[in-house]
């Protein structure tokens, strides 16, 4: 009796990345680092944020003395979002990085990326996602339209579209029996645009993009 076998998944980790308005005149240095420290670059914008922006994606900083300045150091001038992608991206990432002041970084890693570009403890050149939930959090807020992997399947999948489509789409469909549009697919489409709780709250603001 032959038994099917599950294909293998391979899940490579992934990590936001920043280059902070101060260094984006180096990205082209700061790249070629990157991709010689075995990163791949999954996707890379470059935009012009908002200090609202900015105090969403540090929200978890809000109230501490240097917010105001971190906000404004932030939204000062353009920068670069990238996902980089390789084995244990995140721990690999913060270590190529090094300390998050960089003063404290010229004097015990020398050659970690915040010694070279970084200024001190504000200016610290780059910034890293902390973790795997930081890590989701941050690509899609710098990336609202990209797929996060593992892509869940099995009861997994199942759990996932109850808990976290069902509801919504349930509203939509009753809302759509009450409302009967001519063209129900469209309306139950940009119902859901409108309503969905999941938006990321880089739409709530306009964001300026560069070239």
């Amino acid at each position: 009796m032959e038994v099917s076998m599950p294909l293998p998944q391979i899940y490579v980790e992934k990590t936001l990345a920043l280059i902070k308005p101060d260094v984006v005149d180096k990205e082209e240095e700061i790249q070629d680092i990157i991709l010689g420290s075995g990163f791949t670059i999954i996707q890379r914008r470059k935009l012009h944020l908002s200090p609202e922006h900015c105090s969403n994606f540090y929200v978890e900083q809000y109230g501490k003395m240097f917010f105001p300045n971190l906000t404004a150091y932030m939204s000062s001038g353009p920068l670069v979002a990238m996902i980089l992608a390789r084995h244990n991206a995140i721990s690999y990432w913060k270590e190529l990085m090094g300390p998050s002041n960089s003063l404290v970084a010229k004097e015990t890693h020398p050659d970690s990326l915040r010694a070279i570009y970084g200024t001190d403890e504000l200016r610290n050149a780059l910034h890293g996602s902390n973790d795997f939930a930081a890590s989701e959090r941050e690509i899609r807020f710098m990336f609202p339209d990209v797929i996060i992997e593992p892509i869940p399947i099995g009861q997994a999948a199942k759990d996932y579209l109850n808990l976290y489509v069902a509801p919504t789409l349930l509203q939509g469909l009753t809302e759509l029996c009450k409302q009967k549009p001519p063209d129900p697919y469209i309306w139950l489409a940009d119902w859901l645009m409108k309503n969905n709780p999941n938006k990321p709250k880089l739409c709530h603001f306009p964001v300026t993009e560069e070239p």
